[in-house]
């Protein structure tokens, strides 16, 4: 895979978590998923939380399978992969407090 592809990933991946995630929130309101019980709260903050989770380790591995190589192309890539991950956690932690279904 060519440097370019491979600092992309890791905010392409940012993108499709976002995506999934905030899809998941507004399918949560629509089949009130609050009301629901789950294994650590309700099923909404449950799901919500958990795909933020298996997120931030899948961002992690984009970050630790980008090479280690010291030549441009391949810091690039390294920085593509903090990106994503760092993005990951600061855009999406607030799905840990969420509960704005309305009302």
């Amino acid at each position: 895979m060519s440097w370019p592809l491979r600092a992309l990933l890791g905010p392409a991946f940012w993108a499709f978590a976002f995506s999934l995630i905030y899809a998941a929130h507004g399918a949560g309101c629509a089949w009130d998923w609050p009301a629901r019980p789950a294994p650590l709260g309700d099923l909404h903050h449950f799901t919500l939380i958990a795909l933020w989770l298996v997120s931030l380790v899948i961002a992690a591995g984009i970050l630790g399978l980008s090479p280690r190589r010291d030549t441009t192309g391949d810091r690039i890539a390294r920085a593509g992969g903090w990106i994503g991950l760092v993005a990951v956690a600061l855009t999406l932690f607030p799905v840990m407090g969420l509960s704005t279904c309305g009302g």
